[in-house]
């Protein structure tokens, strides 16, 4: 705790905490720290258990995903409201738990809409790499009904598992790309020069591009 202290700086900080997030630390500097100190259960749990934003980061980079329990993971994802602590953990730990779709079944469900949200990125992930079983019309069905009014970080994480069905399933393109233009949800989003537009219509046109010229290849 005293070396990530030292590792804090103000103006990370200030930048950080524009985008929802209190840590002072910068995250290559973060990830330095982990590869040195190597995978430490023990010691993850212990930075978790501290409620600082950056031992939670530092944790997730340094845990062992898979010695988690089930309710554990549930009780550390309720506990992650900070943007890049609740994005760390679904992404870098929860993913690889043999958990991950009980708790993707459950958190898509959840009242709660960070919770919710946390569902939805383990949806999208399975819907690109194991879309086996998943009700992807269904799905549809869900976020042409849902998205256009969910919370910000929602309603993201639902756009993202809408144009991962347009991207990996050609079979339902023309009606996520239907659902995304109608929706209009993050049509305006600003995005920096060199980097896909998060609107998916565009996301999905310029994926599928990028396929096609490497088929062409």
């Amino acid at each position: 705790m005293a070396e990530l202290t030292e590792l804090a700086d103000p103006k990370t900080r200030e930048v950080n905490e524009k985008h929802g997030d209190d840590h002072g630390v910068r995250l290559g500097s973060l990830r330095a720290l982990a590869k040195r100190l190597k995978t430490q259960q023990e010691l993850a749990r212990h930075l978790w258990a501290t409620d600082d934003t950056t031992a939670k980061l530092l944790a997730t980079l340094v845990c062992r995903p898979k010695a988690f329990g089930r309710d554990e993971l549930d009780a550390m994802l309720r506990a992650a409201r900070t943007p890049k602590v609740h994005d760390w953990l679904v992404n870098y730990v929860v993913k690889k738990s043999p958990h991950a779709e009980e708790l993707r079944v459950a958190w898509c469900a959840d009242p709660d809409p960070v919770v919710a949200s946390a569902g939805w990125a383990l949806t999208a992930e399975r819907v690109a790499k194991k879309p086996g079983g998943l009700d992807l019309a269904g799905l549809l069905d869900v976020i042409e009904a849902e998205m256009k009014d969910a919370p910000d970080r929602l309603q993201w994480e639902m756009n993202h598992c809408l144009a991962r069905i347009g991207i990996e399933h050609a079979e339902y393109r023309a009606r996520a790309m239907d659902i995304g233009e109608r929706l209009g949800v993050l049509r305006d989003y600003p995005t920096s020069p060199g980097c896909t537009s998060p609107f998916a219509p565009v996301w999905i046109s310029e994926m599928v591009r990028r396929q096609d010229d490497k088929t062409v290849d």
